[in-house]
């Protein structure tokens, strides 16, 4: 069984010097490498010091000193409210994906954020993908998420502004193309990743989530085959891990029911 070590980081841009910056970068790139053909220049891959300067990121490396993955999320400002963490970009290397770093990284980037910044109260977060095991894990794991099948039926104010925010002056941060359009009502950027590296397509099942009434309910508000993403929003605290394992018992519970029914374009649980 390999064995991995863990490094965290806050804002690696604002403090380190340049050879311990480019050695970050250098790793960064060669492992979302073989994720990536060819390889998107944004977020922390594009290595800059200001990209890496509202970064919160978490690594795995190898006993061999080989990073195996990462997770590179992003501090966003948003006015009334603010700040926001989007849990942005996770690549890890194919022969390291039996080791469950992909939820082993994030973790360790929410509870280190979460002690250090927000111990009392809730954290604001944002998704936005196409990936269906994506969305499917933000919805289990996280409060309050938006569009979701679990919990709220309608947006309240505050996650309009903070989807409205992103809209206007984030989407760089997210690689939403320029041309594309957001969806007030279903929370979808409509032909957000359309002929990029990121555009999954409806018949890959390597991207599906194992439950499978998840796939079904993000699967009905996008079209992944015109490059459509869903964004997320919703809240995390120190005691989301307990609420998580309360709605997986649900969704199982569910995946026996053969009368699942949607209404108000959420399904009723």
């Amino acid at each position: 069984m390999k064995k991995y070590y863990f490094e965290y980081l806050e804002y690696p841009g604002k403090y380190m010097n340049f050879d311990r910056l480019s050695s970050l970068v250098k790793d960064i790139r060669e492992c979302a490498a073989t994720c990536f053909n060819p390889l998107p220049e944004y977020q922390c891959i594009k290595g800059t010091r200001e990209e890496l300067s509202d970064k919160i990121i978490s690594l795995a490396y190898r006993d061999d000193g080989i990073l195996a993955g990462f997770c590179s999320t992003v501090v966003l400002p948003v006015k009334f409210i603010g700040k926001v963490l989007h849990l942005g970009l996770t690549c890890v290397r194919p022969e390291d994906r039996g080791a469950k770093l992909t939820h082993k990284l994030m973790t360790k980037v929410l509870i280190n954020y979460i002690f250090r910044k927000k111990p009392i109260g809730r954290l604001w977060i944002t998704n936005c993908a196409c990936v269906l095991s994506s969305l499917g894990n933000v919805a289990l794991y996280f409060d309050n998420v938006f569009p979701s099948p679990f919990g709220l039926r309608e947006p309240t104010w505050k996650h309009h502004l903070i989807a409205n925010t992103i809209d206007h002056y984030y989407r760089d941060k997210m690689y939403i193309l320029p041309d594309a359009k957001f969806d007030p009502v279903y929370f979808v950027f409509r032909g957000s990743v359309i002929n990029t590296p990121f555009e999954k397509k409806d018949e890959d099942k390597r991207y599906y989530h194992r439950i499978g009434f998840l796939n079904d309910f993000y699967k009905g508000i996008m079209n992944m085959n015109n490059g459509d993403e869903v964004l997320q929003v919703g809240t995390v605290s120190a005691f989301s891990v307990f609420k998580y394992y309360h709605r997986l018992r649900k969704a199982r519970a569910l995946l026996r029911n053969t009368n699942i029914t949607y209404e108000n374009k959420q399904l009723v649980v």
